[in-house]
């Protein structure tokens, strides 16, 4: 006798659902694309060029001094510097408000997944209610708080602004991958005498990449894109990048160069592309570990 076929029936590929599927996901990328390439075809075309051309052609001669305006030489009130010290304070700004907010978080993340204290649940609900207060309404008793510290108008006033709401939700990210790990490694551990740091250090740490990876990601990608606490907590020599591209492009002194503007836009959005396509496979890895919990 002879056997006929085995194992699932093969599925075809031109199938509704595959027809639905994948259609979908190439408009959506279109919708989101499009955009995008009209922004980089226009920052490379000079005026003339842009004022009778097609936005969606490519540009007949390229040029790169939109660019370089835009990080250099273009206006902003009395200050024709372009992005340039804006970016530089963006730097200034989301270094140490990433390093810090993550070190704290992380530790209380740890603490709360594996060091059961009196408090803890009160202390973790409280983390959690901070997660969703909309900033807006934290605005005026921040400025107040600072003013009385003295950083009112100042990085380390901002940094301190970005640290604290950064905390509660990169606390629950490590809180819920520290909860999703062995726990036999924790009480393998302090078994063999270990204490708090050395189990934090030694073991948390070394298996913990992939959401150090998620944590960094979005405290960059929410620092740097942040306009809001920029333009509130800093002062003209402090703005940051995007408030910087703001006043760029809402500028009403002389003509209103659309390949300038373009191409600023372009340069305040690299860090946290390029952030992103860099670590973007750890970055899936470690918010699906890092996921709620029950």
């Amino acid at each position: 006798m002879t056997s006929g076929p085995r194992g699932a029936k093969p599925r075809r590929t031109l199938s509704r659902r595959n027809i639905v599927v994948y259609g979908t996901l190439i408009v959506v990328a279109l919708y989101y694309l499009l955009p995008l390439y009209v922004m980089i075809m226009t920052s490379l075309k000079g005026m003339p060029e842009i004022r009778v051309g097609n936005i969606f052609a490519p540009p007949v001669e390229i040029t790169f001094e939109p660019w370089v305006k835009a990080w250099a030489q273009a206006c902003t009130g009395l200050n024709c510097d372009g992005l340039s010290r804006g970016f530089w304070n963006s730097v200034r700004i989301t270094v140490p408000s990433v390093i810090i907010s993550i070190a704290i978080a992380s530790i209380n993340g740890y603490a709360l997944a594996n060091w059961r204290f009196k408090g803890a649940d009160l202390f973790f609900t409280i983390l959690i209610v901070g997660a969703f207060i909309p900033y807006q309404v934290m605005i005026y008793p921040i400025v107040i708080v600072l003013r009385e510290m003295g950083v009112y108008g100042t990085l380390t006033g901002l940094i301190i602004v970005h640290t604290i709401f950064g905390m509660p939700i990169l606390t629950l990210l490590f809180r819920n991958y520290f909860a999703g790990l062995p726990e036999e490694l924790f009480k393998a551990a302090r078994v063999d005498g270990a204490g708090f740091w050395t189990i934090y250090f030694k073991i948390m740490l070394p298996m913990s990449l992939p959401i150090f990876v998620v944590a960094m990601i979005l405290q960059v990608t929410g620092i740097w894109n942040d306009f809001l606490f920029g333009v509130v907590f800093t002062r003209p020599e402090y703005y940051p990048m995007t408030v910087q591209l703001n006043n760029i492009v809402n500028s009403v002194q002389g003509v209103k160069e659309y390949n300038v503007n373009m191409a600023a836009t372009l340069l305040t959005g690299l860090v946290p592309l390029a952030i992103y396509f860099v670590s973007g496979r750890l970055f899936v890895r470690g918010i699906a570990a890092g996921a709620v919990k029950g």
